[in-house]
């Protein structure tokens, strides 16, 4: 299996696209993990937000195929513990699925698109996150998910 992590806007902080960086590395030693990046949409200023968020729709849904299995980072998602999350995602490799991919959208949310094809929603906390920081939350526990499914000294209980 593959994991594809979409997101929306590039990440202008260096700190933050180092650290990104670094926990890419990481999964990748476990299993193929990409990042695709959809540029920021030009000339938003005289759009509605719908008209944004169907704009970054359009971006997100090209390259999903039917067989992918989609996850929207979505604050109403379920919340998961570490371990539930590890778990959940070996229930998912254990299917079979060729590719999973994991969407981070803009500032606006997803259109309804995009929430029609999702397979799941997760949450990362009630809190919320600026879009930045949710990539690397996201993928700091993606990498613990694994460390807890190989009993890595990573997280500890």
């Amino acid at each position: 299996m593959k994991i594809l992590l979409t997101e929306t806007g590039k990440t202008k902080d260096p700190s933050i696209r180092k650290l990104v960086q670094e926990y890419d590395s990481r999964i990748n030693h476990y299993l193929g993990f990409s990042i695709k990046t959809i540029p920021d949409l030009k000339n938003t200023r005289n759009l509605s937000p719908e008209q944004v968020k169907q704009r970054e729709a359009e971006q997100i849904l090209r390259d999903i195929e039917p067989s992918d299995h989609v996850i929207l980072l979505d604050e109403n998602g379920k919340q998961r513990s570490s371990v539930d999350f590890a778990d959940h995602l070996q229930n998912l490799m254990n299917r079979g699925l060729k590719q999973l991919i994991f969407v981070i959208g803009g500032a606006y949310g997803f259109d309804e698109s995009v929430y029609s094809r999702a397979n799941e929603r997760i949450s990362l906390s009630k809190m919320t996150f600026s879009h930045q920081m949710v990539r690397v939350i996201f993928t700091e526990q993606l990498y613990r998910a694994f460390t807890i499914l190989r009993n890595e000294p990573y997280h500890h209980q």
